[in-house]
C-alpha cells in the first residue's frame, strides 16, 4: 500500500512533469445480472440480512446458490431413474 500512502501526502501537480500519456482499454461490461424482486420480498430480505450482519445482495446470492445446488442434485441422473 506504499503508493497509496505516498499519494495521501503528495500532490500530482508537484510531479506532473514526470508523467506521460497512456492509452488503455476498459471493459465496462457488468458481470452482474439484475432480476426484479417484489417490494415486499426485498424489504424482508433486507431485514433478514441486517439481522445476520450481511448485505442483502450477499444473502440473496447465498440463498440462490443453495437452491440451485439443491435443484442440480434433484435433477441428477441418479435421482431421475425410474423405480
Amino acid at each position: 500500500m506504499e503508493i497509496g500512502d505516498f499519494w495521501d501526502t503528495h500532490d500530482l501537480a508537484d510531479h506532473w512533469d514526470k508523467t506521460e500519456p497512456a492509452e488503455f482499454e476498459v471493459d465496462l461490461r457488468s458481470t452482474a445480472t439484475y432480476y426484479l424482486l417484489e417490494r415486499g420480498l426485498a424489504t424482508k430480505l433486507r431485514s433478514i440480512a441486517e439481522r445476520r450482519g450481511v448485505s442483502a445482495e450477499t444473502l440473496l446470492n447465498l440463498w440462490v446458490q443453495e437452491k440451485t445446488r439443491e435443484e442440480a442434485n434433484t435433477a441428477s441422473p441418479e435421482n431421475s431413474r425410474p423405480n
